[in-house]
């Protein structure tokens, strides 16, 4: 049964977008077979994977708003070996018309039943608000991970997040959980980056990955051309980083897995 990750942080900067592609190149390049479903309007997990977000026959509005299976809106032909369902300015309207459905907070776990079975992983690029699309995320996902660079504010938006997750457990989603923080744009030479590291491995233990992704140029230069950056340096720090982060993910999934075993 695959895995579903809403990838997520109400406060924008953070390197969400370019956790979701880099991580899901990642695990593609492990052979695991890997969806992203962007959910973000400005569709830059869209158009960093290589797809033009304004040429794309379906987004997914489509898949929300029109109901259209899976199969008929996902695209194939990444630059990272995944498969893709598109965002772009219509998931805007979507947002708008969510709200005047019943049931609205689940339309897109409904849209996924069955996906399990064909992807491995899928990762949920949500938008940076708490919104009706983000609650969609939520209510579909197995997890959350939340991407946040290390600075003062970004505590108090990961307090909020976590409330925000605790609350669409206790209605929507009982089997939520946080699936892990990642420290991104890290900047070891700045003394508030560790302090703010520090009380992050002090209140949050384990569930803080041990892989940290470093402030790096070639990671930021990937998606203006359109490429996770282990195609487009694989030698950077920034690649090495998610490979390393898909490693850590897939090893601690191995061990609850076997002691989920023990314990039966």
């Amino acid at each position: 049964m695959g895995k579903i990750i809403a990838v997520a942080n109400q406060k924008g900067g953070v390197g969400k977008t370019t956790t979701c592609v880099n991580l899901a190149a990642s695990m593609a390049a492990t052979k695991r077979k890997v969806l992203i479903i962007d959910l973000d309007p400005q569709g830059n997990a869209t158009m960093g994977s290589g797809i033009d977000k304004y040429e794309v026959a379906h987004t997914a509005y489509d898949l929300l708003i029109d109901e259209l299976p899976l199969a008929d809106v996902v695209e194939t032909e990444t630059s990272g070996g995944f498969h893709l369902v598109a965002a772009n300015s219509d998931v805007t309207a979507a947002e708008v018309k969510l709200m005047t459905f019943f049931a609205r907070e689940t339309r897109l776990r409904a849209a996924l039943e069955g996906a399990r079975d064909i992807y491995d992983y899928i990762f949920i690029d949500c938008p940076p608000s708490l919104n009706m699309l983000t609650v969609n995320a939520m209510t579909a996902a197995d997890s959350v991970l939340v991407p946040m660079q290390c600075e003062y504010y970004a505590l108090e938006g990961l307090t909020a997040l976590i409330d925000t997750i605790s609350k669409l457990t206790a209605v929507v989603n009982s089997d939520l959980k946080v699936e892990g923080i990642l420290r991104t744009m890290y900047d070891p030479r700045n003394r508030l980056s560790t302090d703010v590291s520090d009380q992050l491995k002090k209140h949050f233990g384990e569930k803080v990955y041990r892989t940290i992704i470093p402030r790096n140029i070639r990671l930021a230069e990937a998606p203006s051309f359109s490429k996770p950056v282990m195609y487009y340096d694989k030698s950077s720090t920034g690649a090495r980083a998610y490979l390393s982060l898909a490693g850590e993910i897939l090893r601690r999934e191995e061990q609850a897995n076997s002691n989920e075993q023990e314990v039966v």
